[in-house]
């Protein structure tokens, strides 16, 4: 969860009351986030020869967007306390009557195609305010927008340049201008290598760099503003003397273009002249015919159940009472003229998190206090719970290996191609394995088909522990399976690996053994007076097998008949001195592996 930081003088002027540490630490738990940090009560560092002020570092839930700026953490507490109402957010026409016009070129869906934005008319900056602006734009690059990935914003001096705009994407030797912050103009490609060891902007060169155009917003002098996600142009830099803010938007993901605009414009909205306003920018589109005015800050309308809400929360209030409640939580609520059971809500645009009538009652629980919600166990489940009968016969295999002495592993159920197949002396068909289409390294390429690869690898990451080693796993290993809706499916095997200075072929044959006989299945044999009675209508019995994982005449198949239904289940062997320099071992290891599923 991201932490703000925030000026504890100013936090608590704007609450219009100052707080112990432990006081406001309460009232912190009680609105749902957490006060991690109260710098006053250390040693602070020496700014421009004074005292770094105190601050308070505030531990902010990843759904509260809403709450990254001091302004969002001050106006959700004032109307959680009653101090004031929540916000009427309004659309307001320009002075000359005519909105600013932003077109969105063809060329753009190459690159980012999507563009929104907005006009804080006559807002007063203070050198904190300001801070807070520029902050609240990298806290949502940084979040929501997935370091510039998915959204990127500009801001600026709305007087130094002039509409209408437009939104294009070039050829990068065709963008030229000076950047933020620089004096000197350069081209695209010139920006791109000038910036490639800043230490802030050279993570955001790859979002572009590759495309053979990049995104670039223009005024009607053919000033650029911006070219996103990168960087904004000098001219239109934003000051503190700055009393018109244009507002661009361009991203690749919609939904999150609306709700970052959403959130950065209703929280500094309230330092316009008229609070709360904000002027809107049409938005065209002329190659899809679409155009919209952004923002649109309209309230979302929603209901929600009072009987939800009440079983959920162990309560039993009133339609009234929970209108009253969320109106501590910034939503305007009533009860509903449809059913006495459903109130209606109207969710405001900077709550994007708000998504089903759970996330309404949650924030009745807050408003109303966990700490006095009813405490009882309680007397009705909605659910039965019961294991699986995969995992519940995985759990009876597990046990049986623990008593007899071998030790659980758990390794990843990711490995390289090479491991799961070329180290074990197999070859891939294609046609077996699930492989990872963008694999981040070579470590993680397929979904394992055995197990072997994990326990070898275990092996050889604690080979300075004494031998014999004995380990085994009870997990899953997946495979292709086209004529199934996902196309592929999983298989729970079980896989045992000795290690030592001897094979230890009889050792793991002996555990294959005891795990059969807790499965009732009875070993069959040929020689008179080793057959074992069977238990069920199970029954077992192994044969030599040629398998190129295993030292020629030292691995045996396993064989399951069930219900008169023959099948191979496993194999074990001592594996082949190849495999063992693969991964690195220098002593025999005999494994044992095999599908347990059959058993069920």
């Amino acid at each position: 969860m991201p932490t703000i930081a925030v000026d504890k003088e100013g936090l608590f002027k704007a609450l219009g009351q100052d707080y112990t540490t432990e006081e406001f630490d309460e009232l912190c738990f009680d609105f749902g986030i957490e006060l991690d940090e109260d710098t006053s009560t250390t040693q602070r560092p020496m700014v421009h020869g004074k005292q770094e002020p105190a601050q308070l570092k505030i531990e902010i839930p990843a759904n509260r967007y809403d709450m990254l700026c001091f302004e969002g953490i001050s106006l959700m507490l004032n109307i959680f306390r009653g101090r004031r109402t929540s916000p009427d957010y309004r659309l307001v026409a320009p002075p000359k009557g005519e909105l600013q016009v932003l077109t969105i070129d063809e060329e753009t869906a190459k690159i980012r195609p999507y563009a929104a934005g907005a006009v804080l008319r006559n807002i007063k900056f203070t050198k904190e305010s300001y801070d807070s602006f520029i902050g609240l734009q990298e806290k949502l690059h940084q979040n929501l927008a997935r370091q510039r990935s998915l959204v990127a914003i500009g801001t600026h001096d709305l007087d130094t340049i002039q509409g209408p705009f437009s939104y294009e994407a070039l050829p990068p030797e065709q963008i030229e201008f000076a950047p933020l912050n620089q004096t000197r103009s350069m081209t695209a490609l010139e920006l791109m290598k000038f910036y490639e060891n800043d230490r802030h902007l050279s993570r955001y060169l790859p979002i572009i760099r590759d495309s053979p155009v990049y995104p670039v917003i223009y005024d009607a002098k053919r000033t650029v503003c911006s070219m996103p996600p990168i960087i904004n142009g000098n001219h239109s830099k934003i000051t503190l003397n700055t009393t018109n803010v244009f507002v661009d938007v361009t991203a690749t993901d919609r939904t999150k273009l609306d709700i970052c605009l959403n959130i950065l414009v209703s929280m500094f909205s309230q330092y316009t002249e008229v609070p709360f306003t904000v002027e809107p920018v049409k938005i065209m589109s002329p190659h899809n015919h679409q155009s919209r005015e952004t923002p649109d800050l309209t309230p979302r309308e929603t209901q929600a159940e009072v009987s939800y809400i009440n079983q959920c929360c162990g309560l039993s209030l009133a339609p009234s009472d929970i209108c009253s409640l969320l109106k501590r939580m910034s939503y305007t609520a009533s009860p509903s003229r449809a059913s006495p059971d459903l109130i209606d809500v109207q969710v405001p645009p900077t709550r994007a998190d708000v998504l089903h009538q759970a996330d309404i009652m949650e924030d009745v629980a807050i408003a109303y206090g966990f700490n006095r919600l009813p405490r009882s166990f309680p007397s009705k489940s909605g659910t039965i719970a019961q294991p699986l009968m995969i995992n519940k016969l995985s759990d009876i295999v597990r046990h049986e290996a623990a008593m007899a002495g071998w030790s659980e592993v758990m390794p990843l159920i990711l490995c390289s191609h090479d491991e799961n197949f070329s180290h074990l002396n197999r070859k891939d068909d294609g046609n077996t394995a699930v492989r990872l289409a963008n694999p981040k390294t070579a470590e993680y390429q397929v979904v394992r088909t055995t197990l072997l690869p994990g326990l070898l690898k275990t092996i050889r990451e604690n080979k300075h522990h004494s031998v014999p080693m004995k380990v085994f796993e009870v997990s899953d290993v997946a495979f292709k399976d086209l004529s199934l809706e996902r196309k592929s499916r999983n298989e729970r095997h079980f896989a045992a690996a000795w290690y030592g200075k001897s094979s230890g072929f009889e050792i793991v044959h002996g555990l294959m053994d005891r795990v059969m006989l807790m499965l009732k299945s009875a070993f069959v044999t040929g020689e008179e007076g080793l057959s074992v009675k069977s238990l069920g209508d199970a029954a077992y019995w192994i044969d030599e097998v040629d398998d190129p994982t295993f030292f020629p005449g030292h691995a045996a198949a396993i064989h399951l008949r069930v219900a008169g239904k023959e099948q191979v289940i496993g194999v074990f062997g001592i594996l082949h001195p190849t495999v063992l320099e693969k991964f690195e071992l220098r002593y025999p290891v005999s494994t044992l592996e095999m599908n347990i599923e059959v058993f069920l």
